[in-house]
């Protein structure tokens, strides 16, 4: 049970430069400025700052409370070395986040650290058990000055999202340590997510970190498609509006109160050519080595931002990407899961206020493993472990091998497809088949053991890390062309551009013909249920979670099911399944990918 103790102990937090309302025309650094490197004033014999100031960007994002070092292929990174050869690396776990951080800002005096948004939400139980408050908590400690939101930043509504930056204890689970959650030491940015009846923002939509005579404004946006990807719930009474729009409102507001020097935090990305973290996606030319939304946002952005933090894709890049003026701006995002972190050098011209942009430098870091732990993340890490133990360390299962959740088709996601349907029959012996999101698709599975549990065994921790939205299983009746049609949707209409590939349960197979396009991509003729053709007229119960059922992702089909069964948590069901089909002596094996053919 958690701690009910609501006492209010004092907490210092930083205190951050905050810009005058009033724009100056002329300053004193300014005037300084203008005067030669190495003047001195003459009143006091003291030489004068000179005209351009570097100053540091460290920048991170879609941490997803990921405190300690993620596990699998989602705790690694690929790095491309001249000869063409690739190394693998183990990196993340904000033990190690911190001290790089904080080794990367010594010497650098002019040092910001700011993030792309998903900080919290789909997290390991060490955080989400606790409302991801452990991971606002490292946040503070790792000094992040400023985050954008992101869409999982209202998996659990607004008026969490609104706790996690104001404080106090969660309204139905209480306080679960002897003091009293202090909430964010940074400032969320919301600038495009407005409240339906005020139409105001929710959050800041701009925050200035200043430095003696030197400011950079920071504009926070998540992607405007949230509500498609985001509980129902979890969005009530707020519209996203268009992040260019948006970014390009604020700057101009920032530029009246005198702030020329602007970064815009941008929670939604590309996709690099490689998955190698140092990659050079300028390869031939600006950003020619990268597509997806970001591209044209960072096109129609004003030149009068200088540098945008991205993220939502868990892809790295450091690239540039021309503005409207036809000028290389800085694009940047650190992967996921803190396995990176991105060095951006901002040069700050003390004489206009604004970025000298032909000085950005910008690369992606590894988050090694090799450095020394930070104590005090090792410690908070520590005493939240000891508080999740009991729930976490449960086995729920047995498996033979890594179950990744990688690929268009992944072992992990056939995985509970099936549990889902074995469930959805417990629930209903009229259950025909289960669609899983890929999204919904965490983590995968590994067979070494993560402590003392051992090797193939399988506990609610990461039972839960796989699957952390509490999502319902829910059954629905489709006729036999909504089917067809749910199937359609992932390749089609809102997914065109980047196909969400539902995954099956074992008895659903058909073929995706990826040199065609659109809708055409799923052979329909090919779609099959137990080996049979699927007849357009017949009703089909079909098991999803409730974020599918209520037509997310582009799903929309699988909004107009009928005949509703809601049943119990998606781990509930995956935990169910696992015990009954596995044990120490017969573990399961890894599903084999073999429903979807792929044609390219």
């Amino acid at each position: 049970m958690p701690a009910t103790s609501h006492s209010h102990p004092s907490r210092r937090r930083r205190t951050y430069g905050l810009l005058a309302a009033a724009a100056g025309l002329a300053t004193a650094g300014a005037l300084v400025a203008a005067l030669p490197a190495g003047a001195h004033d003459s009143r006091h014999g003291k030489p004068l700052p000179s005209r351009y100031q570097d100053v540091q960007l460290l920048s991170f994002n879609d941490l997803h409370g990921n405190l300690e070092p993620p596990s699998g292929s989602s705790g690694r990174v690929t790095e491309v070395h001249a000869d063409g050869t690739t190394e693998t690396i183990d990196a993340g776990g904000v033990e190690y986040l911190a001290t790089h951080l904080r080794q990367a800002r010594e010497g650098n005096k002019y040092s910001v650290t700011a993030a792309g948004g998903d900080m919290v939400g789909a997290s390991p139980l060490i955080s989400g058990l606790f409302h991801d408050e452990p991971t606002i908590e490292a946040l503070n400690k790792l000094d992040l000055d400023v985050t954008s939101v992101g869409n999982h930043e209202f998996d659990e509504g607004a008026k969490e999202l609104a706790r996690l930056q104001k404080g106090g204890c969660h309204p139905t689970d209480g306080c679960y340590t002897d003091e009293e959650f202090g909430g964010a030491d940074f400032p969320y940015l919301a600038a495009n997510v407005l409240d339906e009846k005020s139409g105001k923002p929710i959050l800041k939509p701009y925050w200035v970190w200043k430095k003696k005579d030197v400011k950079v404004g920071f504009i926070g946006v998540t992607l405007e498609d949230t509500p498609g990807i985001v509980s129902a719930e979890g969005v009530k009474g707020l519209k996203f509006k268009d992040e260019v729009e948006t970014i390009n409102k604020y700057a101009k507001e920032l530029q009246r109160q005198g702030v020329k020097s602007i970064v815009a935090l941008i929670h939604e990305g590309g996709l690099p050519a490689s998955t190698s973290y140092n990659y050079n996606c300028d390869s031939p030319g600006a950003g020619d080595g990268i597509s997806g939304p970001i591209v044209d946002i960072a096109k129609n952005i004003s030149p009068s931002v200088d540098a945008l933090v991205t993220g939502h894709t868990h892809a790295a890049y450091a690239c540039t990407i021309n503005d409207p003026s036809g000028k290389p701006r800085t694009v940047t995002s650190a992967a996921s899961f803190g396995r990176l972190y991105t060095d951006t050098t901002l040069t700050y011209d003390r004489f206009t206020g604004d970025i000298a942009r032909t000085a950005v430098k910008s690369a992606n870091h590894v988050v090694t493993r090799t450095v020394p732990k930070a104590p005090d993340m090792t410690e908070l890490i520590s005493k939240w472990n000891t508080l999740a133990a009991p729930i976490g360390n449960r086995a729920i299962g047995y498996v033979s091998a890594d179950v990744p959740n990688t690929g268009t088709e992944s072992p992990m996601g056939d995985l509970i497809a099936d549990a889902q349907l074995w469930y959805g029959k417990e629930l209903d012996a009229e259950a025909d088949l289960a669609l899983m999101n890929p999204g919904g698709v965490r983590a995968g599975l590994t067979y070494a053991a993560k402590g003392a549990e051992g090797d193939g065994v399988v506990t609610y921790a990461e039972g839960f890390t796989v699957q952390p939205f509490a999502n319902t299983v829910n059954l629905q009746d489709f006729t036999g062309a909504q089917l067809v049609q749910v199937l359609k949707e992932q390749v089609s209409g809102t997914n065109a551009s980047a196909p969400k590939i539902l995954q099956p349960s074992a008895n659903l197979t058909y073929t995706l013909d990826l040199t065609k396009t659109g809708a055409d991509r799923v052979v329909t003729d090919s779609i099959k249920l137990n080996g049979a053709a699927v007849d357009p007229a017949a009703t089909y119960r079909v098991a999803t979670n409730s974020f599918l059922a209520g037509g997310g992702d582009g799903f929309t089909t699988l909004g107009q099911g009928t005949n509703d069964l809601v049943g119990l948590d998606d781990l509930t069901a995956l935990e169910r399944y696992l015990l009954a089909n596995s044990s120490a002596t017969a573990p399961i094996a890894p599903p084999v990918t073999n429903r979807i053919t792929i044609l390219k």
